[in-house]
């Protein structure tokens, strides 16, 4: 059961000594934030409960409320939120003498007192605080799903809102939606308000969910691989009148086949994709969603790795005479796509 279905089933009166709720998916967090202080009934106004933001309020207050005894009822709840100094943030509250404060409670918390910790990220391991709460706690981390979790839990959702996927309609939503846990939920919503009810097919998913400019950039990278100049040109004009600039259409674009090229090159090396996903991180200094990974890999398997490296030759060839202001930059970027199609079609 994955922590937001968890916290589903929460109710105040079996709230654990202390909980905490993290995670580094922070679309997911949020949900999972949200959920659970509406299941432990949560009111900002309401005696019983105390509330602790520490990125405004300091500890020796919130040390003061969480180890004095309830006055209004039998029991309260003290919530400390965005408790940084538990995850792999560089911003921190606590001082040494105030971290060794709240081991001390961890491990000899009072029994009148529920103490709930919000800490959005990736947990650090090695701080001993860290550890504490990791065998003292009962923990919700809102890590990131695996495709069978995120189906699971997203069918289960469309079920209750009436809603039945037609065959490759979910798997749309899921792409469209980039896998992402958040973007989900959000599609998911655009979906229930357009169709109240019965089956959805491909077609309500392109009509009920507003195209992202990345979904833009797609379409017209797509096009502009199989020789639709036309298609192309149309959807170029539509991002102009959206405001797009084209120094920015390059860029995601040169993010595209760049990937595409990393991914090739990795596959040539005998790369597997949970390999490419942990190397490209590491290359990158950042996560790289395992999704992006599966399908670069996908749509970069016909194209060959000379003609990527020409591509990518023009794009910042392109950016740069843009940047240089030689001539228009609508008329380079047309000129550039031109190339593309004329290169590809070789």
């Amino acid at each position: 059961m994955i922590a937001i279905e968890e916290a589903d089933a929460l109710i105040k009166e079996k709230l654990p000594l202390i909980t905490l709720v993290t995670g580094d998916d922070l679309g997911q967090y949020s949900q999972l934030k949200q959920l659970f202080l509406e299941r432990i009934g949560f009111d900002p106004s309401d005696l019983t409960y105390s509330y602790f933001d520490f990125s405004e309020n300091n500890f020796a207050d919130a040390q003061m409320d969480l180890e004095s005894l309830p006055f209004f009822s039998d029991e309260k709840v003290v919530i400390f939120d965005n408790l940084l100094d538990l995850t792999t943030a560089k911003k921190s509250y606590l001082d040494d003498k105030e971290a060794k404060s709240l081991e001390a409670y961890l491990t000899n918390p009072v029994e009148t007192t529920r103490l709930v910790i919000f800490a959005p990220g990736k947990l650090d391991g090695k701080r001993r605080l860290v550890k504490l709460v990791k065998r003292e706690a009962k923990i919700f981390e809102a890590s990131q799903l695996k495709e069978a979790e995120l189906r699971t839990h997203f069918q289960k959702l469309a079920h209750q809102a009436g809603l039945v996927f037609a065959k490759g309609a979910f798997d749309q939503l899921l792409i469209k939606s980039n896998f992402d846990f958040s973007e989900i939920q959000k599609n998911l919503a655009f979906l229930k308000a357009y169709k109240a009810g019965g089956q959805v097919d491909q077609i309500d998913i392109d009509q009920a969910i507003p195209k992202s400019l990345q979904d833009n950039l797609f379409d017209l990278t797509q096009y502009i691989l199989q020789g639709k100049i036309d298609q192309a040109r149309d959807l170029v004009r539509d991002l102009r009148l959206q405001g797009e600039d084209e120094i920015k259409l390059i860029a995601i674009m040169l993010g595209q086949f760049r990937l595409f090229t990393q991914v090739k090159i990795l596959a040539q090396a005998g790369k597997n994709e949970s390999a490419m996903v942990a190397q490209l991180s590491d290359l990158l200094g950042r996560k790289i969603n395992p999704y992006q990974v599966k399908f670069a890999l996908r749509d970069s398997r016909p194209l060959a790795l000379s003609f990527l490296k020409e591509v990518m030759t023009v794009l910042i060839n392109t950016d740069y005479q843009i940047k240089q202001g030689r001539l228009d930059k609508a008329y380079l970027f047309d000129v550039a796509l031109l190339k593309i199609a004329s290169s590809r079609q070789k």
